[in-house]
């Protein structure tokens, strides 16, 4: 037993005879890791709806969600970033339910995979949208057309604000929403021009329904044309799809990695 008042010596020998560990100073209070951001894909179209039809029959659906698959894939390999997909499965999900899903989930970016067809064959190539109330072009705003539903979305709500304070606070996060939408197209028609053809101007603009969340950047790519028999040819096979995956998956990193993205995460 030790003595009720141990002597300075008793102290020392009951010293050496601890664990190094109890002898070490306090360890600090560590803080908890930042949670990685979460980025949404989205494969378009599912289960009752095919999409486009490929020139050799191929549905839009099962490249869209192969594509997304590969993506999912590359970005978890990354560890930058958590990913999910609104659809896991053949499945038909409406376009409110998709974006609502990034919005619960408080999603860093928004992803929608697509392939494009058009009545001519011979139009062929890659390109990225985000959402503009007025179209690019006609292309865009016919396409636009064919995606969209009457789903409408909203974005984050600020009733306990005075309704004049309300208009200014959603108006700042549509604002930075759509920079952030816009920075991360330009990367991804980067990163797609390495691996796969583009179309003229690849970056456009159109309304969207799917990329209406305001407060999620959001973009859809559209990944060649199912019309087309080189582009559906390609996307048939995982090699192709491997490539396009992987230029969206660096775009992604990209964006993330990018102070644009930091500084929007920190306000």
């Amino acid at each position: 037993m030790l003595p009720a008042h141990p002597t300075r010596r008793g102290l020392i020998l009951l010293g050496a005879a601890l664990p190094l560990a109890a002898l070490a100073k306090p360890a600090t209070l560590r803080r908890p890791a930042p949670t990685l951001p979460l980025v949404m894909l989205d494969p378009g179209h599912g289960g009752k709806d095919p999409g486009a039809i490929g020139y050799s029959g191929t549905y839009e659906k099962h490249v869209a969600f192969a594509a997304a698959t590969e993506v999912h894939r590359q970005l978890a390999a990354s560890q930058l970033c958590r990913v999910e997909m609104t659809r896991s499965r053949d499945v038909f999900i409406p376009l409110a339910e998709r974006v609502g899903h990034a919005q619960r989930r408080a999603a860093a970016l928004f992803v929608s995979i697509h392939a494009d067809a058009l009545p001519i064959p011979g139009v062929r190539g890659a390109s990225v949208y985000t959402l503009s109330d007025t179209a690019s072009d006609a292309q865009s705003a016919a396409l636009a057309q064919r995606e969209n539903s009457a789903d409408r979305f909203g974005g984050p709500s600020f009733h306990d604000q005075p309704p004049a304070i309300a208009n200014i606070l959603a108006s700042l996060v549509r604002q930075e929403t759509r920079a952030g939408s816009a920075q991360l197209a330009r990367t991804l028609v980067s990163s797609l021009g390495h691996d796969t053809n583009l179309l003229p101007n690849p970056d456009r603009h159109a309304h969207f329904m799917v990329l209406r969340a305001a407060d999620v950047p959001s973009v859809l790519v559209e990944m060649g044309f199912m019309s087309n028999p080189l582009d559906e040819a390609a996307l048939r096979t995982a090699t192709h799809r491997a490539l396009v995956a992987a230029a969206m998956s660096r775009a992604v990193q990209s964006y993330l990695a990018s102070p644009g993205h930091a500084a929007r995460t920190v306000s």
